[in-house]
């Protein structure tokens, strides 16, 4: 497949896995951010990522794999590393004093597990931030859905300010009013939105909070409380997994069902897969012919070019 966007592997928090899917002592094999991952949790409960391959013979820890007590264990020859992808154990010689893989700098927070990249190497300028919803008993099981898509994070953030396409594309009513704030890696929009239910037309509003290009909350206000937690992954600078889950207000201390509460879900994911295939088919115009109306994309593509750090040091 041709490259149809110019940048690289954007910097960021990405996820890897979400929380409950990494049980104590559990390995994952993840293919992200252009590399082969093992993703396991201690027997203490804490997560780790690391780059797959021995450095010994280069067997991959996440086939085959196995965590004791703090540590993983390759498959191949049993060598150990602990989280900080620091070999601790040789069972049958001595330990180089080289002997390590990568680690990643890892969080654990709202349900997902994260992990920061820079491709210059650089620490974390920013955290993941705690989402009060996520993890309240006042807020609904989540519902979780995952896409496979040829696309490239900024693409999808993009959408945001894309303000025209939600009536092209998504038949929405009219052209949104969307207002937008940029703060460092922070972005922050909120627009007026409508929607039809048995009970006629109730206005709500939709605020959206970006954190880099790898982790969005969308908060959906008046109509049905709910909370979107919004995920994108590069696997490589072509391909991304994108995860949404969806949690909602309890009613008398109920997981809402069906009524307005499903329609709301089904909307987005509808407007999600009509928005794939344009994904997927198209270029990225360096300099758009941009009209009035269209939205604050060029704003948003000044805000995006921090998390592409060879971009920004050429000016």
């Amino acid at each position: 497949m041709a490259k149809n966007f110019p940048h690289p592997l954007p910097s960021g928090w990405f996820a890897v896995a979400y929380a409950d899917e990494l049980e104590a002592g559990s390995v994952r094999s993840v293919t992200a951010l252009d590399r082969e991952l093992v993703v396991f949790r201690t027997g203490d409960g804490v997560a780790h990522a690391l780059d797959a391959y021995c450095p010994h013979l280069g067997a991959h820890l996440g086939v085959g794999g196995e965590v004791v007590g703090d540590r993983i264990r390759c498959p191949f020859h049993a060598w150990e590393f602990d989280g900080c992808g620091t070999c601790v154990e040789v069972p049958y010689g001595h330990t180089p004093p080289n002997a390590r893989v990568e680690s990643w700098e890892t969080r654990e927070r709202n349900g997902l597990v994260m992990v920061w990249y820079h491709p210059e190497g650089e620490p974390p300028s920013w955290e993941v931030p705690e989402i009060p919803e996520a993890t309240s008993p006042d807020w609904s099981d989540p519902q979780r859905f995952e896409w496979t898509v040829r696309t490239q994070p900024q693409e999808i953030a993009e959408n945001v300010a894309d303000s025209a396409h939600f009536r092209y594309v998504h038949g929405t009513l009219n052209v949104p009013d969307t207002e937008t704030v940029f703060d460092g890696p922070l972005r922050h929009s909120r627009n007026p939105v409508s929607l039809d239910t048995p009970k006629g037309k109730v206005d709500g509003e939709v605020v959206s909070s970006a954190f880099g290009l790898g982790l969005v909350t969308v908060r959906y206000k008046g109509i049905c409380e709910t909370l979107q937690v919004g995920s994108v992954t590069p696997i490589d600078e072509n391909t991304v997994i994108i995860r949404k889950s969806f949690s909602q207000q309890r009613v008398d201390g109920a997981n809402p069902t069906g009524g307005v509460a499903a329609a709301l879900i089904r909307n987005v994911l509808s407007q999600l897969e009509q928005d794939i295939p344009i994904w997927e088919a198209k270029i990225y115009r360096e300099r758009p012919l941009l009209t009035s109306g269209d939205g604050p994309i060029m704003p948003f593509r000044r805000w995006a070019r921090q998390f592409y750090p060879a971009a920004e040091a050429d000016g």
